[in-house]
């Protein structure tokens, strides 16, 4: 796979770091800074981020794994670290409070000096769209039930979201100056066809596959132009770990499947974390 060519020895580190540490332990913030740009991070975004249905839940309202790739960018650059993500954040959660938990954006300083974020999917219902695609395609397996339900309706979500992005990290850079910001795009979830795709494990019609992978390419390309005009630096992950989605073998995937649902339906699993956790540091230096 190309990515894993691409990346084999920072990914290597970044296992035999985790291997080293007893319990995948995070940096505290006693720990000895890396770099400048990396001694101060604060992580920010959803699910993707938190690392729902992983192992090492530190926080079970929020789905937060100490085997998330924050919290192994932490680990690699002994960071001082603060981790705000959250599994169901919107763009809202980064400036209100999502049930308990404070406004996301309160995490940030004026000393901080490295910031991922990691939002959007919730902004434009991931979650509803997987319920709405699954209901569709139980009659019509083979057509695009989900395409024609939702039309052009996921593409306007997606450009009515775009100030938002920007306007977030405009205001992590007000209030963060000197910190390094980097958006992290969605990796790939789906094929560019339904081929490969199994109706026990992804309950999908097959016609409807390509349209939702478009969908997240959608995303991340308005993503990524935000982060180009908000001078960001943007990790392309989707790009990155296309042949790796949820209709791949379990030993090449590293995103878990719909079915069975729960907590890791349509998330990274561990190798995911991992590898995004290699780009991303790549992409950082």
């Amino acid at each position: 796979m190309r990515f894993a060519r691409r990346i084999a020895t920072t990914a290597a580190v970044v296992s035999a770091s985790i291997s080293a540490t007893a319990g995948l332990a995070v940096a505290g913030t006693g720990s000895t800074a890396g770099t400048a740009v990396t001694s101060r991070y604060v992580a920010l975004g959803d699910s993707y981020a938190s690392g729902s249905g992983l192992s090492g839940q530190q926080d079970s309202q929020c789905a937060r794994s100490n085997r998330s790739y924050p919290a192994l960018l932490a680990l690699v650059y002994k960071s001082s670290f603060k981790n705000a993500t959250c599994t169901g954040a919107t763009t809202r959660s980064i400036w209100n409070h999502q049930g308990s938990k404070p406004p996301q954006a309160n995490s940030l300083s004026a000393d901080t000096t490295l910031v991922t974020l990691t939002i959007g999917g919730n902004d434009i219902g991931f979650s509803e769209i997987i319920a709405t695609c699954m209901s569709g395609a139980t009659n019509n397996r083979n057509g695009n039930p989900c395409e024609k339900y939702y039309g052009d309706q996921l593409r306007q979500r997606i450009e009515k979201l775009s100030p938002r992005i920007g306007a977030i990290l405009q205001d992590i850079k007000r209030r963060s100056p000197r910190a390094r910001v980097v958006l992290v795009g969605y990796p790939s979830l789906l094929p560019a066809n339904g081929a490969d795709c199994k109706w026990e494990s992804v309950p999908f019609a097959k016609g409807d596959i390509p349209y939702l992978d478009r969908t997240v390419f959608q995303l991340n390309e308005m993503l990524r132009q935000q982060a180009a005009w908000n001078s960001t630096t943007y990790v392309d992950l989707y790009t990155a770990t296309k042949g790796a989605d949820m209709c791949q073998p379990a030993n090449k995937r590293f995103i878990e499947p719909v079915m069975p649902l729960g907590a890791k339906s349509a998330h990274p699993n561990l190798t995911g974390h991992v590898m995004m956790t290699a780009f991303i540091k790549r992409t950082i230096g």
